[in-house]
């Protein structure tokens, strides 16, 4: 399908000045801050929801997969269409999309109306995470980008500190409740949107753009198919099973089917040509390894801090700081080191680096780990995460010519989340089944057959209800079970790192995307002027 030709841009075509870009900015911002706060006010307080609502560890696990989901399966199409129509309205859209999924969110009364309203999140927030990035890009050059990663860092991780606070102070107050997670940033959105509608005003350059929605559909269809495998097998069916492998021959034949409509039409979700860069791949490969260390462990500690150690939801997200810090720090300071010297990828070496080691520290925590020790993994943690995330955009940006800057920032922001929603699904089917062995360890040990009432149906869905001794050991088997969550997460860094290690650093450009389009369209405006000249 293509969308008509239009006709003049709806903003004069006019480059912004500094202070315009500044303004433009704040307002991007705050949309991030929206977006990250909505995400992370749930963490501390998904626990309590799911035990409120009778749900159980699987559901725990797919609350967060369904944003991660849609959101990922929306990226690459909010990045082209981001190419055909105004980007200020498609970041406006997105933020009301968003919003709207939050106050619905709200109003549920079961798990799987929740996991229902969380898919409307992340269509919105798969917007906002593209857009954002595509949009500074167009008003900054790589150079001078670096500048701006420290305010960026600083409002992800003010939004990410903030919102497990507020979230713990609301579940902690009995007169508010867990609904109002999801209320409180409904008043914040609003103010989002007026100030993006006043400072945002970058040209729309419209031009004739395919999407190929085919390949959307088969994507997303294939991605949920494995999740959905990954989730329910070993409960709802044995790993070694005829449901098992038809569900992995089904995902496998619709993401081949996917790449092979893909490398046909003109305008793919994902073009393939962008492969043939030796940085565009390798980065992308990082980002998915990335994705499944930063999201799939991450989601998880906030249910070790409040099932294993007994902390209040408040607690929860305080004891997160030490990360949180670390990688606004780092992220600032990396930053700022990029525009100074115009070198990147030493920071992302070490970046990755250290997220494989604080990782590999968090893998040898259980129930009973000094919190200072726990403290300083997760600063190390942060370190890193602060050097990578968005200096993997920053390269494949530097590499890439205005023409392909939103397919190519979309792409790597898709396989990113990509790789969170797939590690969100996998680890947790792994702490499922891990945690499952452990309680019943833990029951034949004082004596309790795991198959008397009380012991069989132990776990995170009635823990309020059980025994004190039985619930002991099942806040033990979630303390002991979450290292081996930081094990496969270390596994997935240490392999982004090797990625890492391959990409050629180029040096970075001193134009920004919208600049570079001017100088493009002025040289083909003088060559067709030489032309015509007689000679």
């Amino acid at each position: 399908m293509s969308a008509p030709a239009t006709g003049p841009a709806d903003v004069e075509d006019i480059p912004m000045t500094h202070r315009q870009r500044i303004e433009a900015l704040v307002g991007l911002l705050l949309g991030m801050f929206v977006a990250f706060l909505s995400s992370t006010i749930v963490s501390n307080a998904l626990p309590t929801i799911i035990t409120d609502l009778h749900g159980t560890q699987d559901q725990y696990t797919w609350v967060v997969t369904a944003t991660l989901l849609a959101s990922t399966a929306t990226t690459p199409i909010w990045g082209k269409f981001s190419d055909l129509v105004s980007k200020k309205l498609l970041v406006q859209m997105s933020l009301a999309l968003f919003t709207i999924g939050s106050i619905l969110a709200g109003t549920s009364q079961s798990v799987d109306m929740l996991i229902g309203y969380r898919v409307i999140q992340g269509l919105g927030l798969g917007g906002l995470q593209a857009l954002v990035v595509i949009v500074v890009a167009t008003m900054f050059s790589p150079r001078e980008r670096g500048r701006y990663q420290g305010p960026m860092a600083a409002v992800m991780s003010v939004a990410t500190v903030a919102g497990p606070l507020i979230g713990g102070l609301i579940v902690d107050t009995s007169w508010l409740g867990w609904r109002w997670t999801f209320y409180v940033c409904v008043p914040l959105a609003v103010v989002a949107l007026m100030v993006i509608q006043r400072t945002l005003n970058l040209p729309v350059v419209r031009k004739k753009v395919s999407i190929d929605y085919g390949g959307a559909l088969l994507i997303a269809s294939g991605v949920s198919t494995l999740l959905i495998w990954v989730t329910l097998a070993g409960k709802s069916f044995d790993w070694a099973s005829a449901t098992s492998y038809g569900l992995v021959a089904l995902g496998v034949v619709l993401l081949a089917a996917a790449v092979f409509v893909e490398s046909r039409v003109s305008s793919p979700i994902i073009p393939l040509h962008l492969f043939r860069d030796r940085t565009t791949t390798l980065a992308t490969l990082a980002s998915v390894a990335v994705g499944v260390a930063l999201f799939g462990g991450a989601v998880f500690l906030g249910q070790y801090f409040q099932i294993a150690r007994g902390y209040s939801p408040t607690a929860a997200g305080l004891l997160t700081l030490p990360m949180i810090i670390g990688s606004m720090v780092s992220a600032t300071i990396s930053g700022q080191m990029i525009t100074r010297f115009g070198r990147w990828k030493a920071y992302l070496v070490a970046g990755a680096a250290l997220m494989t080691v604080g990782f590999g520290l968090l893998a040898t925590i259980d129930a009973h780990t000094n919190m200072v020790i726990l403290g300083v993994y997760l600063f190390v943690l942060g370190v890193g995460m602060g050097m990578t995330m968005q200096n993997l955009v920053l390269a494949v940006q530097n590499n890439v010519s205005p023409a392909n800057l939103g397919a190519a920032t979309s792409t790597v922001t898709f396989f990113r989340s990509l790789g969170g929603a797939s590690g969100v699904s996998v680890l947790g089917a792994i702490l499922s089944n891990h945690v499952t062995d452990l309680i019943a360890k833990g029951l034949s040990a004082v004596g309790i057959d795991a198959g008397q009432t009380g012991g069989s149906q132990a776990g995170l869905a009635n823990l309020n209800e059980l025994p004190g001794p039985i619930a002991d050991i099942v806040r033990g088997a979630y303390g002991d079970g979450t290292a081996r969550i930081f094990l496969v997460a270390g596994v997935m860094a240490a392999l982004s790192l090797v990625a890492i290690c391959f990409i050629k650093e180029v040096a970075l450009k001193t134009m920004s995307s919208d600049e570079e389009r001017r100088a493009e369209a002025a040289a083909a405006a003088l060559a067709s002027t030489e032309d015509t000249q007689p000679r």
